[in-house]
């Protein structure tokens, strides 16, 4: 991921240009102006092609420094942060401490979750009350059959560096917390922790105790991705390890998660939808594209919705001043939420040119047919789309250009099944993560490979999380890990094949049936994780990262016979 990096200069109106890293271009255009103390109208933002934000650019940390120098002098500014700067400067995921009961009847069937948890927010309130909720909503939900739940939380200040969004948003924390308890819940009953969930697991049309934006599943796949999760990983034959004989065993572990689509209520997607001079589109989007393919996935939506090929749609992305207010890319809201504005432009579009395609005929839009390249009557007579759009442009004055927003009263959550295979070496601890296996119901994927390297990316910042990465601080609240030399994260060797399969379901509400999935494939590699090197090694750790120091202290322990 690239670094935060502004640069501003005042345009011959006299108007600021800000052009930043950024997931949240109008969000930036208030910020500044705020800062400033003046009219957003004063201020004009545009994100260019980018690299990774996962979170840290949903805040701005950038832009109001070099703003300012601008807005002041009069003269262009620019601000790029080192790795060092960026990594004291942006936010990491919020510390939290979850505590969980849990009660099941003789069956396994979970009847009760009481869940509360402390979330560390740092100096300031970033994200702090929104971050936090997420950590319940989204794992008791995973659980159908809850008659009784109850989820409490604190969110504190501390002298620490203040946290923010960050891919999974608080659901990974929580869905970390639950599936672990589950995992536990199934050893003390004697059950497969496979078995487990399919006894609890979310079913189409079954209710999502505590998750507030959708009150059933009505596009759900968990049981097939089980299934298929079981059967790629040999779970049968693995479950619970095999000693290798060498002073290594391997285990393996289950988890699975739910996230939502967009935030309900609140987020939207727009997108602005225009016929050009020469028969060819133009797509202006309000989200941002971070390397997620969004730019490239709503134009495979208008394409065919249009009926027209790929390469005879532009794709212009993020400018203040044209483009459609978007709330910006975060929450796994662009394929869903701006998805849909997509789909409502180009079906009023596509109307108004079979309209007036049917007009230069001297017909009715009944009595005529538009295939997306020519309006054609009964009796033959027919006009190109370039002629068309000729027309309509010169003398005619009539608006082939469609401006659409969308925001969903709900937030249809995908699912995913995650199993892990580890390695560990009993007298040193090393866990290596040998093979990892998601299967996801992301609804109907749009573009397959870029949902692929999707799963792949979240899957590997998962297995960062959970064998990798400890932010540490000082007393005095100083991070002492500000470089890649001290901040370990996974290179490629430390990441298996990832083997990534889809078990479509069809969501009504979404974009040709389509839900998120972004945040998703994050939250199912700490549980999974934690359950293989328990299951191979007797150790149980509960707080992450999961070390080789601490497994081999944990072996050790049992050895001597404490409890661990």
């Amino acid at each position: 991921m690239e670094t935060f990096r502004t640069y501003c200069y005042m345009d011959h109106f006299q108007r600021l240009t800000v052009v930043s890293s950024t997931q949240i271009p109008f969000h930036i255009r208030r910020i500044v102006g705020n800062a400033l103390n003046i009219p957003s109208s004063k201020v004009r933002v545009i994100k260019p092609r980018i690299g990774g934000g996962f979170g840290a650019k949903q805040s701005s940390v950038s832009e109001v420094f070099p703003a300012l120098v601008t807005w002041v002098t009069g003269r262009p500014s620019k601000i790029v942060f080192s790795r060092k700067e960026s990594m004291i400067a942006s936010s990491p995921r919020h510390e939290m401490e979850v505590h969980i009961r849990m009660g099941a009847d003789e069956n396994g069937i979970v009847k009760a979750i009481d869940l509360y948890t402390l979330s560390n927010t740092g100096a300031y309130g970033e994200h702090g009350p929104t971050t936090v909720g997420l950590s319940g909503h989204k794992s008791i939900a995973l659980y159908r059959h809850t008659e009784a739940y109850r989820f409490a939380y604190d969110v504190v200040y501390t002298n620490v560096q203040a946290a923010g969004a960050y891919r999974g948003y608080g659901a990974t924390q929580g869905i970390y917390a639950v599936e672990s308890a589950v995992n536990e819940l199934a050893e003390i009953m004697g059950m497969d922790p496979v078995k487990i969930r399919e006894l609890n697991m979310p079913l189409q049309g079954e209710p999502l105790p505590a998750y507030g934006d959708c009150d059933t599943a009505e596009s759900c796949t968990m049981d097939q991705c089980m299934e298929r999760a079981k059967e790629m990983m040999n779970w049968d034959e693995k479950y619970p390890c095999k000693d290798l004989g060498n002073g290594k065993v391997r285990g393996v572990g289950v988890a699975m998660a739910m996230q939502g689509s967009s935030i309900a209520g609140i987020d939207v997607g727009g997108a602005d939808m225009k016929l050009n001079e020469d028969g060819s589109y133009t797509l202006g989007l309000g989200c941002a594209d971070m390397g997620t393919g969004c730019d490239t996935i709503l134009a495979q939506m208008a394409a065919d919705c249009l009926d027209t090929d790929m390469k005879n749609i532009v794709v212009f992305s993020v400018d203040t001043d044209i483009s459609p207010y978007d709330s910006g890319s975060y929450a796994s809201s662009t394929t869903y939420a701006t998805g849909n504005a997509v789909i409502q432009a180009c079906g009023e579009l596509r109307k108004r040119i079979h309209a007036f395609g049917a007009q230069m005929l001297g017909v009715s839009a009944e009595d005529s047919d538009f295939d997306g390249e020519k309006v054609r009557t009964e009796d033959g007579k027919e006009v190109t789309l370039q002629q068309i759009a000729g027309k309509a442009t010169c003398g005619v004055c009539s608006e082939l250009q469609v401006v659409k927003e969308y925001s969903s009263p709900i937030s249809p959550p995908p699912f995913m099944v995650g199993a892990a295979e580890v390695e560990v070496d009993k007298e040193t601890g090393q866990i290596d993560v040998i093979d990892y296996v998601g299967v996801i119901d992301c609804g109907t994927p749009i573009n397959p490979n870029l949902a692929r390297v999707q799963a792949e990316g979240g899957i590997g910042q998962g297995i960062g999380m959970v064998l990798y990465e400890d932010v540490q601080y000082t007393d005095k609240g100083k991070i002492r890990n500000n470089s890649f030399m001290q901040y370990k994260i996974p290179n490629r060797m430390d990441i298996p094949k990832v083997r990534i399969e889809f078990e479509s379901s069809y969501e009504k509400t979404g974009p040709f049936g389509a839900k998120s999935i972004g945040e998703l494939v994050i939250d199912t590699p700490c549980p999974a994780i934690a359950n293989a090197v328990y299951n191979a090694t007797g150790v149980r750790v509960r707080e992450l990262p999961i070390t080789p120091e601490k497994v081999a202290m944990g072996i050790l322990a049992r050895e001597a016979g404490e409890k661990v």
